[in-house]
């Protein structure tokens, strides 16, 4: 902007001259001093495509460094909220409070204020970003952590918080809003003043403590459980009723068979301290936030640490079935995605994966070409081949040129019915034969893919919504024994998670074993990243 001066426009008289001059030179003091915040601005910004994209559309106005209570409101807003990311079991040095504080504190100039109005607007987008989607990114930590996280548009926070009438609300609005997630930060602070406490006491022996005995092993189990609040006060040193119905709710809470005997199993998670339950409360809370979008109305839930499968409506879990996993070896660890639910195959063909054809049978078929003869060898368009015409010990992983297919039938690996949510990881849902395996406590046994042990329940409660009769319509195609899909509508999202530590039915934290390990990585990569345990004495 530039000023053109005539002198006809000059005051009269040589004091109101000057008094005119003066205003001049503070306007172009004052313009300059804009004009050097704003190149402040925009250079501290360069750096971040985000923030300069909101600062030139904004024409570099102030979010934070201006003068009124707008602006003091936004900064005790951020500044409160850094205050308090212990609580979600964020990392406390990640966002640096303090050295921003002492750069607001050492501004000197207009171009110091510029840097520090960034630097502001950088660490409310640093600490939205982790609160609200998860410090780590999940497939840096495992392999098995395929899940995509929904990240926020960020020019769209900077731009919310600046319209925000309630800065302090809208803060309160960036971590995730589920009943799940308060009900963890619940706990994580009731663990973090047990641990101050000095925790659950005593641990128990180790071994097998019974129905009927007595003596040191059951007074300290006893103890140990009255202070997990398992059951109340008693001096009874005898593993009595009272005793034993502790230990089995104890167990149901924990994903054991509830048989009232204190097993090594059993005892080995009674004997876990707060300490270690207190970090699969904040990897639950980093899982929480990488799981923080709209999972959908009615959606399929499928723990994979608790081997169950559920169906939930409007919050409420209106169908559940025991599951088998995928076995913690190699590649057959299940992954954890989201995808959605589209249809189901009712008498289904298993179409056996490439990894299995060239690992299991291709070494069998070398030995035996009538190995595994309930399964037909098809070649290239699908037409089944002769085995004795084949010499398969010329063949190897690579150059092996046949597929393998089990045909519709009681025996079949997938039961009598798949479930479908077309993926890349080639993972379904489906019936299977074995049903032993779910008597297990440990249900890690398959290929990757998800076995239910109820699984025509399963379908009708999925079809409820599309027919009045959805056992009838199943069943129809089931009579028929050919191979047939049945369309899913409206698709269902499915979520495959892995949660150590939830919410249970009654609203108690449940508690599993961390079967594939991912959760102990999990905590490792958030302590790397600065997150700490609180209430931890020494």
């Amino acid at each position: 902007m530039s000023i053109v001066l005539r002198r006809s426009v000059l005051p009269h008289g040589p004091l109101l001259g000057v008094l005119f001059v003066m205003l001049l030179c503070w306007a172009g003091m004052a313009q300059a001093q804009v004009t050097a915040f704003k190149q402040a601005v925009a250079e501290a910004a360069s750096g971040d495509a985000d923030i300069a994209d909101y600062y030139r559309q904004a024409d570099y106005a102030p979010l934070w460094t201006g003068e009124g209570e707008a602006f003091r409101a936004r900064r005790a807003a951020l500044f409160g909220a850094l205050a308090q990311v212990a609580l979600h079991g964020l990392a406390e040095g990640r966002y640096d409070s303090a050295a921003l504080m002492a750069q607001m504190r050492d501004v000197r100039s207009n171009r110091d204020l510029g840097r520090v109005e960034v630097a502001l607007s950088r660490t409310l987008l640093a600490y939205a970003r982790d609160v609200q989607s998860g410090l780590l990114v999940p497939s840096s930590v495992d392999s098995g952590l395929v899940r995509e996280v929904f990240y926020r548009d960020r020019g769209e926070t900077l731009a919310g918080f600046a319209a925000a009438a309630h800065p302090a609300g809208f803060m309160a609005t960036l971590p995730p809003a589920t009943p799940e997630y308060r009900a963890l930060l619940k706990t994580k602070l009731d663990l973090e003043a047990g641990i101050a406490r000095g925790g659950w006491g005593a641990r128990t022996r180790t071994g097998t403590l019974k129905p009927g005995e007595s003596g040191d092993g059951v007074i300290g189990l006893r103890n140990r459980l009255i202070a997990m609040g398992y059951m109340a006060r008693s001096a009874s040193p005898d593993y009595d009723a009272t005793l034993q119905g502790a230990v089995q709710a104890f167990q149901i809470a924990h994903g054991l068979q509830p048989d009232g005997v204190a097993g090594p199993n059993t005892l080995a998670q009674i004997n876990m301290s707060m300490q270690d339950r207190l970090k699969l409360v904040i990897v639950a809370l980093e899982r929480e936030r990488w799981l923080n979008t709209d999972r959908g109305e009615r959606h399929i839930l499928v723990n994979l640490t608790d081997f169950s499968t559920r169906i939930v409506d409007r919050g409420e879990v209106t169908f559940e079935t025991r599951s088998v996993i995928g076995k913690n070896t190699g590649d057959r660890r299940s992954p954890e995605f989201s995808d959605k639910m589209t249809h189901m195959v009712v008498n289904p063909s298993w179409y056996v994966p490439r990894s299995i054809v060239t690992k299991e049978y291709l070494p069998q078929l070398r030995q035996n070409p009538y190995a595994v003869g309930h399964i037909e060898i098809t070649d290239s368009r699908g037409r089944r081949v002769n085995r004795a015409a084949i010499d398969f010990s010329q063949y190897s992983a690579r150059n092996f040129p046949f597929s393998m297919r089990q045909p519709p039938s009681n025996r079949n690996a997938l039961g009598l019915v798949k479930f479908m949510f077309p993926n890349k990881y080639n993972i379904y849902l489906h019936d299977t034969p074995s049903k032993s395996l779910f008597e297990r406590d440990t249900r890690a046994f398959s290929h990757g893919c998800i076995r239910l042990a109820d699984p025509f329940d399963f379908a009708y409660a999925l079809l409820s919504r599309q027919t009045d009769d959805p056992k009838g319509l199943f069943h129809s195609r089931l009579n028929t024994g050919q191979e047939t899909r049945i369309t899913i509508e409206p698709a269902v999202p499915v979520h495959l998670i892995y949660r150590t530590a939830f919410t249970g039915e009654k609203g108690r934290m449940e508690y599993r074993r961390d079967v594939y390990g991912r959760d102990a990585r999990i905590w490792e990569a958030l302590e790397r990243a600065g997150v700490a345990l609180h209430g931890v004495q020494g």
